[in-house]
């Protein structure tokens, strides 16, 4: 896999450290130690002795493979296949729980609908069944989760008690699991950090190594900053969805009009498709060659590409980056339709891309195999602590 990272300079804690070894391994599926020390910037004797500790734990694993020179090490670290972690995903259909492993892998997955008209009580009864589910499937096997990631579609870091896409309240859900999974750490997150992490630590080839921004376009329109793994704020969500480009636009779910999202997100291209969400959702990424477009809806369909482009430069007016992955379904499109969201990305850029040096890339749609996303986020969590209890904290 491409996918890297950039170390910090200064000393490090043991968290920080196992942290990096930890994410490093995440990242890149498994590495001999000559390569594993260089990356995090360790000698090979440091290393050695935080790999016996990572051993001893049950965190990490080290493997026979043939050397990858002559006279090379023969021994693969990778992270240890035994490490249960659980999922939790919530969608616009339904709410998806599952168990897996560090490098990915579920070993079960269950699915409860939500209602056709979510509120906070019902969709708060779902979570409660597909938690239940959850918990005793685990209790049957005697499986001990060493973490939980919850992806909740529209979560902001302020959201305390409800979220803009469906009803529900995160507290009440907080202490649901506080009392089925009682000490297990738990972390929530916003769907596109989920979906961020997802394509870092899962995707081979994915296009940057470095800080850039990754934005995915489904239910709703959203961004994250994404950093230095090892870093607390590696992960910041931005709502860029709800740039409004004119009051007199179509009805947001905000409550604003002409936001970017009430223009480019699943629903408004459902309605632009002349298909209903259900339809466009059971096509999957099938839609693009089941429908066609008429010229008028193709226009349409570029003028609104343009105005999520006019968003991403915005946001990088605001905070530069050199790089930006965009998911969802503008992904699926030709070349000549994405042409539409850069030309817009640089019409809103100072100088534009050339000038700027932003590279954009669109990578595949990472919805509709849920809880996968959850499933790599409560990896990345585990990894990002060091593997060490979430209540440590443990000096330099």
């Amino acid at each position: 896999m491409t996918i890297g990272m950039e170390m910090p300079e200064q000393p490090r804690s043991r968290r920080q450290t196992r942290a990096a070894i930890l994410t490093h391994l995440l990242q890149s599926g498994g590495s001999f130690r000559p390569p594993l020390a260089k990356a995090v910037r360790l000698s090979e004797a440091s290393l050695s002795r935080i790999l016996f500790d990572l051993k001893a734990e049950g965190l990490i694993e080290e493997v026979r493979r043939p050397a990858p020179y002559v006279g090379g090490p023969t021994g693969l670290v990778s992270l240890d296949g035994s490490v249960a972690l659980a999922a939790v995903e919530l969608t616009g259909q339904w709410l998806s729980v599952g168990v897996g492993t560090l490098s990915g892998e579920l070993h079960y997955t269950e699915r409860v609908a939500l209602p056709e008209k979510p509120t906070i009580e019902s969709v708060g009864r779902v979570f409660r069944e597909a938690l239940t589910l959850l918990r005793d499937w685990t209790r049957r096997r005697r499986i001990t989760l060493a973490q939980i990631g919850v992806s909740i579609p529209g979560l902001g870091r302020l959201s305390i008690s409800t979220n803009p896409i469906t009803p529900c309240d995160v507290g009440r859900i907080s202490a649901t699991l506080a009392q089925l999974f009682a000490g297990v750490p738990v972390e929530f997150t916003n769907s596109v950090v989920a979906h961020a992490t997802f394509h870092r630590c899962r995707r081979e080839n994915y296009p940057f190594s470095g800080a850039h921004l990754f934005v995915f376009v489904g239910q709703g329109v959203a961004g994250t900053w994404v950093d230095d793994p090892t870093e607390a704020d590696a992960l910041q969500p931005v709502e860029l969805g709800h740039m409004v480009f004119g009051t007199d636009g179509p009805r947001c779910r905000c409550g604003h009009h002409g936001c970017v999202e009430a223009y480019t997100s699943l629903p408004a291209l459902a309605e632009l498709l002349g298909v209903s969400e259900a339809e466009l959702l059971q096509l999957g990424n099938e839609w693009v060659t089941a429908i066609p477009l008429s010229a008028r809806v193709r226009q349409e369909l570029r003028r609104r590409l343009f105005r999520l482009g006019l968003a991403i430069g915005n946001t990088l007016n605001v905070k530069p980056c050199r790089g930006v992955a965009i998911s969802g379904w503008p992904s699926l499109l030709a070349e000549d339709d994405r042409k539409a969201l850069v030309d817009g990305v640089d019409a809103s850029l100072l100088g534009g891309p050339q000038h700027a040096q932003v590279s954009l890339a669109f990578v595949p749609p990472s919805n509709g195999n849920d809880p996968r996303a959850a499933l790599a986020f409560a990896a990345f969590c585990l990894a990002c602590r060091g593997g060490m209890p979430a209540a440590s904290t443990e000096a330099a």
